[in-house]
């Protein structure tokens, strides 16, 4: 799934984690830093994601275990090595994986994790979904690696969204304001955005 002009990825993670509460299934989730774009290669991005769905685990396999031991003593995990534990594990429960801001993520780094991805999703179809969230135009990217196994879902806020929006922050952290500049704000951001 593409999200586009919404913050509704920490909804559907809140969600996700909610309803697989005490169930034999993992949520794990990344949020894309335009400011670090640098230090988010694709084995550290899925090995954040398998480090989330391993302390799910009641018991870590062995491999796994000594894997995060080297990587602790400053060998870095491989791509591949991560790949294969996020298949085994992925394939004997239930695991969400919900990346945020996928469109932060550089070029030729979201290639190779898409591809990663779709290497995961083919070893556990019936036991794994990605969530992924970013704006329109990665669409045809993500599409295309995930070949007919993509729903894609655009998502923008009306103009009574955004006011209301507006109103809750408005009244949340500026008490001094008056009403009617409050109302020129809203009046103005609102048109603002409704005409993007």
């Amino acid at each position: 799934m593409l999200l586009k002009n919404c913050d509704s990825s920490s909804l559907v993670v809140d969600t996700l984690c909610d309803w697989t509460k005490g169930q034999n299934s993992a949520v794990a989730y990344f949020y894309f830093d335009f400011a670090a774009k640098e230090e988010q290669s694709p084995a550290r991005i899925l090995g954040s994601l398998l480090k989330q769905v391993v302390s799910r685990l009641e018991e870590i396999p062995t491999e796994i275990a000594q894997a995060f031991r080297d990587e602790v003593g400053g060998r870095e995990l491989e791509l591949g090595q991560v790949v294969e534990m996020l298949q085994d594990i992925s394939s004997s429960r239930p695991t969400f994986i919900c990346i945020d801001a996928l469109d932060e993520c550089k070029a030729e780094c979201r290639a190779k994790l898409l591809d990663s991805l779709r290497k995961i999703l083919h070893k556990s179809p019936s036991t794994t979904r990605i969530f992924l969230a970013g704006r329109l135009h990665i669409r045809v990217e993500v599409e295309k690696r995930f070949a007919g196994r993509v729903v894609a879902v655009s998502v923008t806020p009306t103009r009574d969204d955004i006011i209301r929006f507006l109103r809750a922050k408005l009244k949340q952290g500026t008490p001094t304001i008056d009403k009617s500049l409050q109302e020129d704000i809203i009046k103005k951001i609102s048109e603002t955005v409704s005409e993007m």
